[in-house]
């Protein structure tokens, strides 16, 4: 079954009544969190002009869990996360409410 498939039944089964097994809206709040990270860890590194060598090579990392990182892979730990902003030369900001989320490195004036 392919991916679109699945996801057509998936909903389907919810419009109906269905639930979905305990725990997956909880894995799928942590998969969206860890996205959001990635890609704001991206496009501040695209922003800056440096690779993800040069990253890791700021923030004490390797390049494989950078590239993990942006792909929304990992769920870094607060120490990381402020060697990351701190590599990349801004702050961060994160909120949370509810079903929404928000994360964003701020650029430190020059």
């Amino acid at each position: 079954m392919n991916h679109s498939r699945w996801r057509l039944n998936r909903e389907r089964a919810i419009a109906e009544g269905g639930a979905e097994a305990p725990g997956v809206e909880a894995m799928r709040t942590e998969i969206r969190l860890a996205f959001d990270l990635g890609q704001a860890v991206h496009d501040r590194r695209i922003e800056l002009g440096i690779s993800q060598s040069e990253l890791a090579r700021r923030a004490n990392m390797t390049q494989p869990q950078i590239s993990k990182l942006e792909l929304g892979g990992a769920v870094p730990t607060l120490r990381l996360l402020a060697r990351l902003a701190n590599a990349l030369d801004a702050s961060l900001t994160i909120a949370l409410d509810g079903d929404t989320s928000s994360v964003v490195f701020t650029a430190h004036a020059a």
